[in-house]
């Protein structure tokens, strides 16, 4: 493993399939929205369902989702300043919602509305 800058953080992504793109060391000032240009980028071609933007790429780091406007520096944690560490980021692909399947999305929930008519009455005897 190459020597890693103070000023810098050794990131892998993990993927859903348990592969992973890097590791690669980023300077504290990238932020997030980068990570995932880097993400798309280096998506391996061979795997299906990949991103295909920039808003298709959610980063997990730590048990949180990572805002796009925060920067390396922000996401480190205590054991990212040990020596030869490396930080998992693990990536989740939502693809963009388009407008027509957001509409049968809709109409659908407003169907099992209309059909879902549940009444639950309990007749007890009070001692």
């Amino acid at each position: 493993m190459a020597e890693v800058k103070k000023d810098h953080l050794e990131i892998k992504f993990r993927l859903n399939d348990g592969s992973d793109i890097g590791p690669k060391s980023f300077p504290d000032a990238t932020t997030v929205a980068a990570l995932k240009e880097t993400v798309v980028a280096q998506w391996p071609r061979e795997k299906e369902n990949g991103p295909k933007t920039v808003k298709d790429v959610r980063l997990i780091s730590a048990g949180r989702i990572l805002e796009n406007n925060k920067t390396v520096g922000d996401c480190r944690s205590p054991v990212s300043n040990l020596s030869d560490a490396v930080t998992t980021m693990h990536v989740l692909v939502q693809p963009q919602v388009t407008e027509k399947a957001e509409k049968k999305t809709k109409k659908k929930a407003k169907g099992d509305l209309k059909q879902s008519k549940c009444v639950c009455l309990c007749f007890g005897r009070r001692l």
